[in-house]
């Protein structure tokens, strides 16, 4: 099914339109896409946590698009797509629904880059589907592996607390109670820089496009253990690229560069960036996926395929 291509009046307006957009529906659950730009490389953006939509993605959509085609969509339970109940949010219903959207725009192989929890459904499609996957990148990824931010393991996100400092606030409890002082909090963390207010503000609108409701059903799910991630970076079989913040508040540095051994994948380390690098520093970001994804594609899978060896 195909949508009218125009903003609606509450979003802002963009550097760049989608070529075209639809909804596809697997198993009950609309999902909203949208295809810019044309070529015989496909970048696949995908969804982060359904905190956000994938209008995260606004200044690597523009950029990539004047190279190759684009396909970005948002995940269930925010943006234009459904918001399904508990039990719905498990890693492998996103990784599903991702495929699913390739099948629908026609995307036969697709290189993919993720943010964050994205990069635990990548880790899923990278292994378990190889032939459509010609290369992963992957965004300061929250996968079990590394170490952790420390201060987050210090309280419970299903108990009631006696405070709301800081760490804290990652509370089911606290989100309902007070779930813009949820995101105020998580935002100011992903946004560490210096001069940031414009995007945690952007994201603070971004996740009032949901509710604390939902964002505790996403919680409710069976989450993916060290084994299972261990096991699927050994499958994976395509380049790898880790792009990691050094000042990465939210997920800490140390799960990306335990991704880039555990997959031999490439790490850059981006020293004095914190969770989201595509968004305070989009020019250095643009141009390593631009490189990944175009010019080193051959030279990256040969490496690769040595290092695999």
């Amino acid at each position: 099914m195909t949508v009218e291509l125009q903003a609606p009046a509450s979003e802002q307006t963009r550097a760049r339109y989608p070529d075209s957009s639809g909804y596809v529906e697997r198993d009950c659950v609309n999902l909203y896409y949208e295809v810019y730009g044309s070529g015989e490389t496909t970048v696949f953006l995908l969804p982060t946590w359904s905190i956000i939509h994938s209008r995260h993605w606004k200044m690597q959509i523009p950029y990539l698009a004047r190279h190759c085609r684009v396909v970005t969509f948002d995940g269930r339970g925010n943006g234009r797509s459904d918001r399904p109940p508990k039990g719905a949010y498990d890693e492998r219903e996103f990784a599903a629904d991702a495929l699913a959207v390739m099948d629908a725009t026609e995307t036969e192989r697709a290189v993919l880059v993720s943010l964050s929890l994205g990069a635990q459904r990548g880790l899923i499609m990278a292994a378990e589907h190889p032939e459509r996957i010609g290369g992963a990148v992957f965004i300061c990824p929250s996968v079990p592996l590394g170490e952790p931010v420390a201060d987050r393991q210090l309280y419970a996100w299903n108990e009631e607390l006696d405070t709301d400092e800081g760490w804290a606030k990652y509370n089911r409890y606290y989100w309902l109670r007070d779930y813009r002082g949820f995101l105020e909090f998580f935002f100011s963390q992903m946004f560490t820089e210096p001069h940031s207010t414009k995007p945690i503000e952007d994201c603070i609108g971004w996740g009032l496009e949901t509710t604390a409701e939902t964002l505790v059903a996403t919680q409710l799910r069976e989450w993916m253990d060290e084994d299972t991630a261990r096991d699927l970076c050994r499958r994976v079989q395509c380049p790898v690229l880790v792009i990691q913040g050094s000042e990465d508040a939210i997920t800490g540095p140390g799960r990306g560069i335990a991704l880039a051994e555990e997959t031999g994948g490439e790490l850059v380390l981006l020293e004095g960036s914190g969770h989201g690098p595509h968004v305070r520093d989009p020019v250095k970001v643009n141009l390593l996926l631009r490189e990944f994804i175009i010019a080193r594609q051959q030279e990256i899978y040969d490496a690769f395929l040595e290092k695999r060896q």
